[in-house]
């Protein structure tokens, strides 16, 4: 299969519409994951969310549902290569260096904000050290501020593409809270100028590794570190 030129969030100019592949794709993680926190995710904390095996399925059932599919997309679809698409390749230090930037920032913000954290080993599982903690940056930035944020700022340009994925990244969180009665506006609005934050971290470094290291800084130092 002949692989297409990639187009650049920085510089893509032409605005094609939207492949029914890739809405038949956003609707259907959508509507899928919205119901994890219902269907499986009562079933999962059977194995006790502080153990080893409740963190390696749920990290895998992540895998399988974020990431596999945009990999997949990418490869037979739109036949392309995913890893120098999403961003994940190219300009790395140039994305570390932005997310130490943001993080420090993160960091004084919450330290300001809170003061010291009481810190807790209860916090300190294997789900919170190898997802909240590591992986959860990669899995959760493929899908929206490689993928869908790419392909989005390709049909609207990037502020309205940031927008839009920024709206469904906090759409996706939405029934996790209020399976767990933890709903609140201040978190939602949150949530939301984060996802917002991390495009323009993309955009600006054109590496995915901006927003894949600082997501996972912050809610390493938001769960982890002061139990928020």
């Amino acid at each position: 299969m002949a692989m297409r030129a990639l187009p650049s969030i920085q510089h893509a100019r032409v605005r094609e519409p939207l492949a029914l592949p890739f809405v038949l794709y956003v609707a259907a993680f959508h509507l899928l994951w919205m119901a994890w926190p219902f269907m499986l995710y009562p079933r999962l904390q059977a194995f006790g969310d502080a153990t080893l095996t409740y963190a390696v399925l749920n990290l895998s059932m992540r895998l399988l549902f974020w990431i596999a599919p945009v990999l997949m997309y990418l490869r037979y679809v739109d036949g392309v290569n995913p890893f120098e698409y999403l961003k994940v390749t190219r300009h790395v230090r140039r994305g570390i260096i932005v997310a130490v930037v943001l993080t420090a920032i993160n960091v004084a913000g919450t330290f300001a904000r809170f003061g010291l954290p009481h810190l807790s080993m209860h916090r300190v599982t294997w789900n919170s050290m190898l997802g909240t903690s590591f992986l959860i940056g990669f899995i959760e930035e493929i899908p929206y501020r490689a993928f869908m944020l790419q392909t989005f700022n390709e049909r609207f340009g990037f502020w309205s593409a940031n927008l839009i994925t920024s709206v469904l990244f906090l759409s996706i969180h939405l029934p996790g809270w209020i399976a767990l009665h933890s709903w609140n506006l201040p978190a939602a609005f949150s949530v939301f100028v984060f996802g917002f934050i991390l495009g323009v971290a993309v955009k600006y470094a054109d590496s995915l590794w901006a927003a894949i290291l600082t997501h996972s800084a912050n809610d390493c130092l938001t769960f982890v570190i002061f139990g928020l």
